[in-house]
C-alpha cells in the first residue's frame, strides 16, 4: 500500500505568488516587450513561461530602452537600481517581496543612525546584494561562525536573509553575544520559510523516500534538500518530471514531497500524478472501502454531543430540517440558533446549504435527532479560549457585572471570571468602572468540564508594556540624548523615566560641582535632557548623565575667566589658611588669608562665613594644576593704617594643604 505525503507550505510563497501575478498582469496590459531585471524567480519552468508571454530577462536597468517597463523581481534591488531607473525614465513594476522590502527600510534607517549593518546570509544571493544596496554596500555579510568571529566592529545592527536556516542565524548571534558586542537583533527570516523548513523536516522524518521539487538555482530549495537529506538519506532533488526516480519510488510505500518557494503547482501535481498511476488498483480498492463506509455510516445514528454536518432539507421560521445521511433527519429549533434583532431563520439559511450543529438528543420524541447550533458555537468558543491559553494569544471580552472579588466577563457565549487584582496594572478599589467595557485579556486558567475560565487584563497590559520597553531598548544607544522626567530620589541619585524605562542619574553625574543630595538642583516631575552613559540589557539597567550636556568648566575656563577679572562667588569652605569660593559648579578658587582684607586677619572665620556671597579678583589661573587664586582685598579700598598680618601658610603652601579638600 503506497502512501504519498505532501509537506505543508509546499510551492509558491506569498512573495513569489505576488511577483508572478504582477508580472502576468503587466504582460497582459502591455503591447511591447517587458523586462525583468534578472530571473523573476529561481525556476526555469516559470521564467520560460513568462518569456513566452513577452517578459524578457536583462541583467541591468541600462540594458532596457528608455521609457520601457521593467519588473523588479521578488528578491528586490538596491537603492542604486531605482536611481538608475529614474535617470532612464523606466516604468517600474515593483514585485519586491514585502518581507524583503521591510529589511531594506530597517538597514537604511540603521545606517542613518550610524550603526554597523550585519547581514546573515549568502553574499552571492541577489536578495542579500539588494539589502546591502540600501546601506551603501557597507554591510558585513556572514554565513557562519568563523565569518562572524572576524568582525571587530561594535554597535551591530543584525538582519537575516529571509530564506536562511534559523540555526545559522542563532550561531552568528551566539558569536557576537560571546564576544560582548552591542547588538540590535532583527530576526527577518520569513515566517513562511521557517514553516516550510519545519514541515519538510517533519515529513522527511516519517517517510522512506523524500522528493524535493524545485530549480537547482533556488537557494531555499537547496536548503530544503539539505534538511531532508539530514533526516531521510533516501532524498532526491527533482527539477523536472524527467528527474523523477520511478524505480526507487516503486520500492517504497511511504513517499514524502516537499517543494521550494519558487516551485510551480503544476510541477508538484505532475510528480504526484506520475507516482499515483502505479497505485490505481489500490485506489479502486479504496473506493470500494469508502462505499462500504458510507453504507455503514447511513445505518449508524450519531451520539449525543457529537458534531455533525448535513444538508438543509427544509427551512421554516420555527425550525431547520437537516439531512444527515442516516436513517433519521436532524431538527434545529429556532431557539437553538443565535438570531439578532428581527432576523428570521429563512433570512440566514436556505435549502441545499451545508450546516454544522451539535447533537443534543438522538430522539426528540418525534423520531428526529435534536440538534443545536448554539451549543456548537459554545464548543467552538471554548476551543478558541483553550487555543488562546495554549499559544498565549489575546482575546477580547466584555465586562458584564461585578461580583465578590472581581467581575464576570463574557467571551462570545462563554462566561468567565476576572479577579479584581487582574483587572488593571494599577490598584482597583471598585470594579464598577469596568462594567460594559471591552477589554483585551490573556487566558490564565481553563476548566471546560466545570465551565470555568479565568481571564487577566493585567497580564495583557504587562505584556504590552514589555513590548514597548523592548522597542525603547532597541532604539536606544549609548551617547543618545533623550528627554526624561524625574520620578524619585535616593541619597545616591535620581531615577528618571525616559519613555517607559527608568534610568539612574547618579549624584556624581548631575552637576560638575559637589552635591550632598539631588534635591539641591532637581525636583520631582522636572523635565530634563539626559545623556545615555551606559546600558546593560540583561540587567535592565541604564546609567544617565546630566552634567554632560554642558562643557566641563575647566575645559573652557579661558573662554570665561581671565587674570585681573573681578568675579562673584559663594564661600563654600573655610580653612585656617584661607577660604574656598565657588565661582560656578565644579569651579572653586582659593582666597588666601592674606588676601581677605588689607588689615591683619588672625581668624578668617571672623571675616567670612560659609554661604556668604563675595566679590574677588582673579590673581592666577593654573589650568594644568586646576587652581585659581583669588583676592577679596583687591576689590576693597585700602585701610588708612594697614596692619601687618600674622604669619600663616603662604599662598603657595595653601593649595598643597588643601589638596585633599
Amino acid at each position: 500500500m503506497k502512501e504519498i505525503i505532501r509537506a505543508d507550505y509546499c510551492g509558491f510563497c506569498f512573495g513569489v505568488k505576488q511577483a508572478i501575478e504582477k508580472a502576468e498582469q503587466a504582460a497582459a496590459q502591455s503591447t511591447g516587450v517587458i523586462y525583468s531585471c534578472g530571473p523573476l524567480i529561481h525556476n526555469k519552468l516559470v521564467t520560460d513561461n513568462l518569456e513566452q508571454k513577452g517578459i524578457k530577462v536583462i541583467e541591468s536597468p541600462i540594458d532596457a530602452e528608455p521609457g520601457a517597463v521593467v519588473i523588479i523581481r521578488s528578491h528586490g534591488e538596491g537603492q542604486w537600481f531605482y536611481e538608475a531607473a529614474e535617470k532612464r525614465d523606466l516604468r517600474l513594476v515593483d514585485a519586491t517581496c514585502p518581507f524583503v522590502a521591510r529589511i531594506h527600510d530597517l538597514v537604511r534607517s540603521a545606517r542613518e543612525r550610524g550603526m554597523n549593518i550585519v547581514i546573515v546570509g549568502d553574499k552571492r544571493h541577489p536578495e542579500v546584494r539588494g539589502i546591502n544596496g540600501w546601506c551603501g554596500d557597507s554591510a558585513f555579510i556572514v554565513s557562519c561562525r568563523q565569518e562572524a568571529e572576524s568582525i571587530s566592529q561594535d554597535n551591530l545592527f543584525i538582519v537575516a536573509q529571509t530564506t536562511i536556516q534559523k540555526h545559522t542565524f542563532d550561531e552568528v548571534l551566539e558569536v557576537f553575544q560571546k564576544n560582548g558586542k552591542h547588538i540590535s537583533i532583527n530576526n527577518t527570516i520569513c515566517n513562511a520559510t521557517e514553516k516550510r523548513q519545519k514541515s519538510c523536516r517533519e515529513t522527511a522524518e516519517k517517510v522512506e523516500l523524500m522528493l524535493v521539487l524545485g530549480d537547482s538555482k533556488s537557494s531555499n530549495t537547496k536548503k530544503l534538500y539539505d534538511i531532508s537529506k539530514k533526516y531521510c538519506t533516501n532524498t532526491y532533488f527533482v527539477e523536472n518530471i524527467a528527474d523523477l526516480p520511478l524505480k526507487e519510488v516503486e520500492k517504497c510505500n511511504r513517499i514524502g514531497v516537499a517543494a521550494g518557494a519558487s516551485t510551480p503547482e503544476c510541477l508538484i501535481k505532475e510528480v504526484i500524478a506520475n507516482m499515483s498511476e502505479n497505485t490505481l488498483e489500490h485506489n479502486e480498492m479504496n473506493s470500494m472501502d469508502a462505499l462500504m463506509d458510507e453504507i455503514e455510516k447511513s445505518l449508524r445514528l450519531p451520539r449525543g454531543g457529537e458534531i455533525v454536518t448535513g444538508k438543509i432539507h427544509q427551512v421554516t421560521d420555527k425550525e431547520i430540517i437537516v439531512n444527515l445521511g442516516c436513517k433519521k433527519d436532524g431538527i434545529i429549533p429556532s431557539d437553538e440558533i443565535t438570531l439578532e434583532g428581527d432576523q428570521k431563520l429563512t433570512d440566514l439559511y436556505h435549502e441545499g446549504d451545508e450546516i454544522q450543529a451539535k447533537v443534543v438528543k438522538t430522539d426528540d420524541g418525534d423520531g428526529s435527532i435534536l440538534l443545536s447550533k448554539k451549543k456548537l458555537e459554545v464548543s467552538e468558543h471554548w476551543d478558541e479560549i483553550n487555543q488562546a491559553l495554549e499559544d498565549k494569544s489575546d482575546i477580547e471580552i466584555k465586562v458584564v457585572r461585578p461580583v465578590n472579588g472581581g467581575v464576570i466577563a463574557a467571551y462570545k457565549e462563554v462566561a468567565g471570571f476576572i479577579p479584581l487584582s487582574q483587572l488593571s496594572d494599577r490598584y482597583v478599589e471598585n470594579a464598577e468602572e469596568f462594567v460594559g467595557q471591552v477589554l483585551p485579556v490573556k487566558v490564565s486558567r481553563v476548566d471546560q468540564r466545570r465551565g470555568k475560565a479565568v481571564f487577566s487584563h493585567k497580564m495583557y497590559l504587562n505584556e504590552e508594556k514589555n513590548k514597548r520597553i523592548a522597542e525603547i531598548w532597541e532604539g536606544l544607544n549609548v551617547d543618545d540624548v533623550v528627554e526624561g522626567t524625574v520620578m524619585r530620589f535616593t541619597d545616591y541619585g535620581a531615577f528618571v523615566d525616559i519613555g517607559g524605562i527608568d534610568g539612574l542619574l547618579h549624584i556624581s553625574e548631575i552637576s560638575w560641582g559637589k552635591l550632598k543630595h539631588p534635591q539641591e538642583v532637581l525636583s520631582i516631575g522636572d523635565k530634563i535632557r539626559v545623556k545615555v552613559l551606559s546600558m546593560n540589557a540583561e540587567k535592565g539597567k541604564i546609567s544617565l548623565g546630566l552634567k554632560q550636556n554642558q562643557p566641563e568648566p575647566w575645559s573652557v575656563i579661558n573662554e570665561t575667566y581671565q587674570i585681573g577679572q573681578v568675579v562673584k562667588g559663594k564661600v563654600v569652605q573655610i580653612k585656617e589658611y584661607g577660604a574656598f569660593v565657588e565661582l560656578e559648579p565644579g569651579l572653586d578658587g582659593l582666597v588666601h588669608i592674606s588676601e581677605v582684607a588689607h588689615k591683619r586677619v588672625g581668624n578668617i572665620a571672623d571675616e567670612l562665613t560659609v554661604g556668604q556671597e563675595v566679590s574677588a579678583k582673579i590673581l592666577e589661573i593654573d589650568q594644568e594644576r586646576r587652581r585659581i587664586s583669588l583676592s577679596i582685598k583687591e576689590t576693597l579700598d585700602e585701610a588708612d593704617e594697614p596692619v601687618e598680618a600674622e604669619e600663616a601658610p603662604t599662598e603657595e603652601e595653601a593649595p598643597e594643604a588643601a589638596e585633599e579638600e
